[in-house]
């Protein structure tokens, strides 16, 4: 055997039997087990973090159902490689040799811009390929909406412990390197806490730990040794930004707990890891609504305008812009009240259904409408005092529910004491017009 070849790649399996893990996906009620079962392989997406099992569960796939396996890597194809794939997949999928139909495995499909994405349509709604994408971003904001339309998302989560521990069994009984070695495994909670729910981290440490470890020595592996031989050596287990998601949480956190130095470090990690700088200005923006929201509105427009800037600036100097957005929001006042404010409404939404919208708030466009009562009697605010009239805005089942609740920040203060002022004097109010919609 190879010792060149990382354990990851010598452990990789071949069937749903050996696959560890996913199993939402591919246990005795999993959708992609079923869609294997029964031959019948639509296109799908596989979103997740790394080292879960995206590229090995579309090999598998392929495998099992004996179809023409075709792969492109979203980071070095364009759409002139994307066309001639598909032109292979065609000439395929008239072969007399063929069973099924040709998958086209596009991994990191999340960096296609729309153009390489277009270029794959038509073959997905022919039938000529059966499409399986795996991305680390989220694709409803990645992925174009006619593509999402034709190829179901199936997410895909990071290894639990028990995942792990199974992994770490079967590497060590199964590896045709390890088996020959002697083991002592007397700690494993770091090994677990740094793999973070990566198989392949877990396997490249313990490759790093056992080509460190002389031949004629135990290979012993506790807390101490794992921390040890990461620190000398952290690419062994963090190529290409593999932190990407305990990072990016420490940086988020950071900022939501006003912490402007750490934001500011995190930062800098993930900009000399090469992170994708387009993904942290996305997660700013998101930050801004959901942690500062009402607080400070402005942060939202800030953020905002950052990945605006950062798309016209480009990189090295958008890590400057990154990094004022970053202070800006750190050191902002912080509020989660319309972060709680939609998921409590959506709650009630998904308890209460489709409540029947009051009668004088809805549009009378037809004569046949008015005449049932549509828009009678509703009040036009923009005639009486402060452009403010108390009246049912709410289904008559939740008139009383409220949803927003202003946070302790002197912002969300005065909305919520304007609100009650304009109840207050509503009692003057007069009305002269009475308007329209």
């Amino acid at each position: 055997m190879n010792n060149n070849i990382p354990l990851a790649e010598r452990l990789r399996p071949d069937n749903l039997n050996d696959y560890i893990g996913q199993r939402h996906l591919v246990g005795p009620n999993g959708i992609i087990r079923k869609m294997i079962e029964t031959g019948n392989i639509n296109s799908f997406i596989l979103w997740g973090p790394p080292g879960v099992g995206k590229t090995t569960l579309a090999r598998i796939v392929a495998k099992s159902i004996k179809a023409p396996f075709f792969t492109l890597s979203a980071v070095t194809s364009g759409v002139k490689e994307v066309r001639e794939v598909i032109d292979k997949c065609t000439a395929a999928s008239t072969s007399m040799f063929s069973e099924s139909r040709p998958i086209l495995f596009i991994d990191e499909i999340h960096r296609f811009n729309k153009s390489q994405q277009d270029s794959l349509l038509g073959a997905v709604e022919k039938g000529t390929i059966t499409l399986i994408g795996a991305t680390t971003e989220n694709p409803s904001f990645e992925i174009i909406r006619p593509l999402l339309s034709r190829a179901q998302v199936y997410t895909l989560r990071s290894l639990d412990e028990q995942d792990l521990k199974n992994l770490l069994q079967r590497a060590l009984e199964t590896d045709p390197i390890l088996k020959n070695r002697i083991f002592d495994i007397q700690q494993s909670d770091a090994l677990f806490r740094f793999s973070g729910g990566d198989a392949r981290k877990l396997l490249n440490i313990i490759d790093l730990i056992e080509q460190s470890t002389p031949k004629s020595e135990t290979v012993i592996i506790n807390n101490e040794i794992v921390t040890d031989r990461l620190q000398e050596n952290p690419a062994a287990y963090d190529r290409n930004g593999e932190l990407h998601y305990d990072i990016i949480s420490a940086f988020i956190k950071s900022i939501r707990g006003s912490d402007p130095d750490a934001a500011i470090y995190w930062l800098a990690r993930m900009v000399a890891g090469g992170e994708d700088p387009v993904f942290i200005a996305r997660r700013l923006v998101i930050l801004a609504a959901e942690d500062i929201g009402l607080a400070n509105p402005n942060a939202l427009l800030l953020a905002n305008a950052t990945f605006d800037a950062l798309n016209k600036i480009g990189w090295p100097e958008g890590r400057i812009i990154l990094a004022e957005c970053a202070i800006y929001l750190a050191t902002s006042p912080k509020s989660n009240s319309a972060y709680l404010a939609i998921n409590s409404a959506l709650d009630e939404v998904g308890t209460s259904g489709n409540l029947s919208v009051p009668l004088h708030l809805r549009n009378a466009p037809t004569q046949l409408m008015k005449e049932m009562g549509y828009g009678k009697n509703y009040q036009y605010a923009h005639n009486f005092n402060n452009h403010y009239i108390t009246q049912q805005y709410l289904p008559d089942k939740i008139v009383e529910h409220r949803f927003w609740y202003p946070a302790d920040n002197p912002a969300e203060n005065r909305m919520h004491t304007y609100i009650h002022s304009l109840k207050n004097i509503d009692k003057h109010n007069d009305n002269s017009y009475n308007g329209g919609d």
